[in-house]
């Protein structure tokens, strides 16, 4: 074996075994740096034309830095105690819901049998449950892993701002590391920010602007644990083709059945409003960006949930539509529209 062929040898081992070890050490704060870059991909634009007028770049972004640090800490300080309280009451009263009753009236034939009847109840009861206890525990968990958060918390801060204030330099370097010609680098960039950019404006900020619209109505008609349902009907919203119709169906039709009919006829015009305000907002948002099939979408919203939690819906759907993008590429070959949609003109 010759000396400069060892020489290789020997450099792409260690290349390996620190790319390895590099992993292991950044994997506890993995999802946080991804985090950091996704912030740093929303608040770009907003860098850019506050630095236009302040020049200094250090000084822009701790502007900014300080505008998040804000809207991320505040509603958790204040809001996560009420969001337990209010999820701690709804665990209770699920517990003394009654599903047979209802059902019997709406499916007579159905449950005739009661038998049947006690079966589906006691399913539903412990459906309900579950759904109810997890929720608790979940919100539960913000305060006792308060010091780890805080950490991560602290390092989405650190990786957000050096990136932002370096995002050029930090691009022009990510280029010279992607085997690929410039023309293909170019394609990369352009589909890949396409991609982020429709996700992030057009699903995730379309869905919080359904969840509050929907969260106004039931502040409004005095729904019960409101906040917390708003909460889950941002969450809702934010998932293509499930929307938050999934949250303000069941609520409406709670009302009706506790005789509050005002508040369930109000509720249900905000769902309406919530829910087709989407055919409004889409278009403006989306309709120059390059978009992932709704189902695509879904199913990959579905799996980042379960593999990273709630962060998952925006990781997840990122991962896939890179991955689908690399395929196109390395395939040279139009792009399947049943896959990835064109911007239309």
């Amino acid at each position: 074996m010759d000396d400069p062929y060892f020489k290789k040898i020997i450099t792409a081992i260690l290349l390996v075994l620190l790319i390895v070890l590099s992993f292991l050490i950044l994997k506890p704060i993995l999802i946080s740096i991804i985090v950091a870059l996704v912030l740093v991909f929303i608040f770009s634009p907003v860098y850019d034309w506050i630095n236009k007028y302040i020049k200094v770049k250090t000084i822009s972004v701790l502007l900014i830095t300080v505008f998040l640090i804000a809207i991320i800490l505040l509603p958790l300080w204040f809001l996560t105690p009420i969001l337990i309280k209010q999820a701690f009451a709804i665990f209770q009263a699920t517990q003394q819901i009654d599903f047979v009753t209802p059902l019997k009236s709406i499916f007579p034939d159905l449950f005739a049998s009661e038998q049947f009847a006690i079966e589906i109840g006691a399913i539903l009861s412990s459906f309900t449950t579950k759904i109810t206890n997890s929720l608790v525990n979940s919100l539960s968990n913000i305060i006792l892993n308060f010091p780890t958060l805080l950490l991560q918390f602290t390092v989405v801060l650190f990786t957000f701002f050096f990136v932002l204030r370096d995002k050029d330099k930090v691009l022009e370097y990510v280029k010279t590391l992607l085997p690929f010609s410039k023309d293909v680098e170019e394609k990369l960039l352009k589909y890949t920010s396409g991609i982020t950019a429709s996700l992030v404006y057009g699903q995730i900020v379309i869905g919080i602007i359904q969840g509050l619209i929907l969260g106004i109505g039931f502040l409004i008609f005095g729904v019960p644990n409101a906040l917390l349902m708003t909460l889950i009907a941002i969450i809702a919203g934010i998932l293509p083709i499930i929307g938050p119709f999934l949250v303000w169906v069941p609520v409406v039709i709670y009302l009706f059945i506790t005789g509050s009919t005002v508040s369930a006829w109000g509720v249900l015009t905000f769902g309406i409003i919530s829910s087709s305000i989407d055919n409004f907002l889409r278009p403006l948002i989306v309709s120059k960006r390059t978009k992932i099939n709704s189902g695509i979408l879904l199913i990959s919203m579905v799996g980042g949930l379960f593999f990273f939690g709630i962060l998952g819906l925006l990781l997840g759907p990122l991962i896939i539509s890179y991955l689908l993008i690399l395929l196109e590429i390395y395939r040279g070959k139009a792009k399947p529209k049943i896959i990835i949609e064109e911007p239309s003109k």
